[in-house]
């Protein structure tokens, strides 16, 4: 049976992310062998809608989560240097981030809520289709 060495965990801190997190914490030996991530969105996709916030909002947004995932990170003893704030488009960024620190698995949360997207939401989806890991989606109650 394969042992997981290096495992990406992609969160979203604003929303339960503690099953994620527990379901990974479960797959591996020690803490220090997982990585967190949670993908901002780009000020382009603000824009149309809060045009006189843009720029200030995304990094006050940023700021925020920053502070929040360190606190994850302290409180599962995951290394701060493990912990990652990429902005942009989310599948894409777990994707690279993943193939950067050559993870061999990703751990997502998923909020499918009928049909196919019962199994898989648009951003697991996404994830599950482009990785070169394994994915484990953990379907949140």
């Amino acid at each position: 049976m394969k042992t997981y060495q290096r495992i990406l965990v992609a969160i979203d801190i604003y929303s339960e992310y503690d099953q994620v997190l527990e379901r990974a914490l479960c797959v591996v030996k020690n803490p220090s062998y997982l990585s967190i991530v949670f993908v901002t969105l780009p000020t382009t996709y603000f824009q149309p809608y809060i045009i006189a916030v843009g720029g200030d909002y995304v990094a006050d947004i940023h700021k925020q989560a920053k502070k929040r995932l360190e606190e994850i990170g302290q409180t599962n003893n995951i290394p701060l240097k493990q912990l990652y704030l990429p902005i942009g488009n989310a599948a894409e960024e777990i994707h690279t981030l993943a193939n950067e620190i050559d993870a061999d698995l990703i751990v997502i949360g998923t909020h499918g809520r009928s049909g196919l997207k019962l199994l898989l939401g648009s951003t697991a989806n996404s994830v599950l289709h482009g990785a070169k890991q394994d994915v484990l989606a953990v379907r949140i109650m």
